[in-house]
């Protein structure tokens, strides 16, 4: 493990040709679709990081063979079903495949440990364990975190389940992903009146739909699934739009030119909205709702310690239960660099910006938390600001394993 690397900054425009890697949201989808169809599914594009890892590692267990021919590649074959496997599932803090497995295992016939590292037995999970229960599935998460205990009957049920968006729209993606298997239609509604990152509800809709799914919206917040089983297809992943604004920040902080082999408009994902914010740099306004683009607020905040004025990020509640605080993590870290940069404000935070900051050495130690987005954003204020060091930088591995080294190929000596 690497204890740290310091930025140098580069003192020019930034250019060249970087290739994001994969999207991590599609990826995990994708893997566990093709894990649920039968017959082999050839993935391209995909992401090879630690948590599509753990989660090609889980499908394994359960009995589906995952192949990886190449570095952006998996190839699925699956019997159609899920074995129960002999040991618990043990995820990391891959919360994408923590809440989708913990879903999809309701298929196995048999019971089920979904668990997870020491951060993500604190992350909540106790909608969707009420949801499930709600089918007529035996769950339970006694902290409301995981460990979750789930005992599967090899089908989904029927009918009409409820679920609480509010906290992650992953728990909405679940049910969708596993209700083609139950015994009638399903319907999958959403309570309350927010929907977290509703973009990533439509990523998964459109990768159900590609491995022969029948989904259709009764409404704005009511999905209706039909029990028809998914089909083994070839699928293609698109780059991460949330590693691609790492790339996007560093262009706009150094007026450099960084070609991504895909234009700003094209990606799918949510995250890509904060490009319209990093193509108003250094005049972003002065309030942003990080609602729909969460992982991507920690890199316009860094973005925001040079605007010409304020920004306040609202709508970031949620950013409490990632992987780590986000909100008081990007918070303490920008006022290591320069003492009240940003700060705290109920769930808001506000960044003071100062464009003064280019060109100084400011040596700063950024702990991060072991959150990978904390670290690869923090990283972007070094390119204007000596003597940033980020501690732990093999966190990034969580989903751009290649990010310090995309940074140096465009120029940025990080040692």
């Amino acid at each position: 493990m690497t204890a740290s690397v310091t930025i140098t900054p580069p003192g020019h425009p930034l250019t060249g040709r970087v290739t994001p890697p994969g999207s991590k949201s599609i990826t995990n989808r994708a893997l566990l679709l093709a894990a649920l169809a039968k017959g082999t599914s050839r993935l391209t594009g995909a992401l090879k990081s630690k948590d599509t890892k753990l989660m090609a590692a889980a499908l394994r267990q359960m009995g589906v063979v995952v192949d990886e021919p190449d570095e952006t590649s998996f190839i699925v074959t699956s019997a159609g079903f899920l074995a129960a496997p002999k040991e618990p599932l043990m995820l990391g803090n891959a919360g994408t495949a923590t809440r989708f497995l913990t879903a999809a295992v309701a298929l196995v016939d048999g019971v089920v440990v979904v668990d997870g590292d020491e951060a993500m037995r604190k992350r909540p999970i106790g909608p969707l364990v009420t949801a499930l229960k709600s089918l007529g599935i035996v769950a339970s998460a006694p902290t409301g975190c995981p460990p979750v205990m789930v005992e599967g009957r090899g089908h989904f049920g029927s009918g009409r389940v409820e679920i609480d968006g509010g906290l992650s729209s992953q728990y909405v993606s679940a049910l969708l992903m596993a209700a083609p298997f139950g015994e009638g239609p399903i319907e999958v509604a959403l309570t309350g009146k927010d929907l977290d990152a509703r973009g990533y509800v439509d990523l998964t809709v459109a990768a159900m739909r590609a491995f022969g799914a029948e989904v259709s919206q009764a409404d704005a917040t009511t999905w209706r699934i039909e029990p028809r089983k998914y089909i083994a297809t070839d699928f293609v992943i698109e780059p991460d739009a949330s590693a691609a604004t790492y790339l996007w920040a560093a262009e706009a902080l150094t007026g450099g030119s960084i070609d991504l082999g895909v234009p700003m408009d094209a990606f799918t994902q949510p995250d890509a909205e904060a490009a319209k914010f990093i193509r108003m740099f250094p005049y972003m306004p002065a309030v942003i709702d990080g609602s729909q683009m969460q992982d991507a607020v920690p890199t316009l905040a860094a973005l925001a310690a040079f605007n010409a004025t304020p920004v306040r990020f609202v709508g970031i509640a949620n950013l409490r239960v990632k992987e780590c605080d986000r909100i008081t993590a990007m918070a303490t870290e920008l006022s290591r660099v320069r003492a009240g940069l940003a700060h705290e404000e109920g769930d808001d935070l506000v960044v003071s910006s100062d464009a003064q900051l280019a060109g100084q050495t400011l040596p700063a130690q950024i702990h991060t938390y072991e959150d990978h987005r904390i670290a690869m954003s923090m990283a972007l204020v070094g390119l204007k600001v000596g003597g940033i060091a980020i501690l732990e930088p093999d966190c990034v591995g969580k989903t751009y394993p290649g990010y310090w080294d995309a940074l140096r190929s465009l120029g940025v000596r990080v040692a």
